[in-house]
């Protein structure tokens, strides 16, 4: 069972924070994100199941190309990572692989339903290392300086408050933390029409916001297989 607690932080299965996380100034204008764009994960009847047959499977550009991906990420074992928008949990095996043992890996999610699934995972796989958490529409729920390195897959466009999302992970990094964003591209009269209507900014706006709140492009990795999205590499500029 999860247990909201101050700042959008949750406990699950005995895992419990010490500390809540820290209040995030709101950011009062809505970005212009679709109408509803979340509403499918927030839906108290949503099935993760329905999700899995959506996501994991190897016409979708970021399932094909995960190793890659998550190679890109460059983990060292003890790390602190937080995967944002978890999701189904795609990402977590190889993650928790790449941190081990010593490492912690936060799967963080506004959807109950996809944290249900991922405590399952979690359980049928025994991480130890891996603790999901609920987080909200203008915070992530992670604790400030509690992570290495911040992870967004196709998750960037779903923020209704990028502002706050953005700030609230810049507190959560360490000093020198890194963040990676995948995401989708967005270019009139190249990207699919689904694409242009879902997806509300291109990369480069998506550069100026990251940068703007306190982030320095570090590079955009080349992965292959990627043709209808990117990957951003950033590093958090000292609080």
């Amino acid at each position: 069972m999860f247990v909201a607690l101050a700042g959008g932080l949750a406990v699950l299965g005995g895992c419990r924070a010490t500390d809540a996380a820290p209040e995030i100034p709101q950011q009062e204008q809505r970005t212009a994100v679709p109408e509803n764009i979340n509403e499918s994960f927030l839906d108290p009847t949503a099935s993760a199941e329905d999700f899995v047959k959506r996501w994991e499977i190897e016409s979708r550009e970021v399932y094909a190309s995960r190793e890659g991906i998550v190679a890109a990420l460059e983990l060292e074992p003890g790390e602190r990572v937080a995967d944002i928008g978890t999701g189904t949990g795609l990402f977590l095996e190889p993650i928790a692989e790449a941190v081990g043992p010593t490492g912690k890996v936060f799967a963080t999610d506004i959807s109950v339903a996809f944290l249900e699934h991922v405590r399952n995972r979690v359980a049928e796989h025994g991480w130890t290392q891996v603790q999901p958490i609920l987080g909200g529409m203008h915070t992530t729920g992670l604790l400030q300086n509690s992570i290495d390195l911040a992870f967004t897959c196709d998750v960037y466009h779903h923020f209704e408050y990028h502002e706050d999302m953005l700030r609230s992970i810049h507190s959560a990094l360490r000093p020198g933390g890194r963040l990676v964003i995948v995401d989708f591209e967005r270019i009139p009269g190249v990207s699919r029409e689904w694409m242009l209507s879902h997806v509300r900014a291109p990369k480069e706006t998506v550069i100026v916001e990251v940068t703007a709140a306190g982030f320095q492009l570090d590079e955009e990795v080349e992965v292959e297989g990627f043709e209808e999205n990117y990957l951003l590499r950033f590093t958090a500029v000292p609080k």
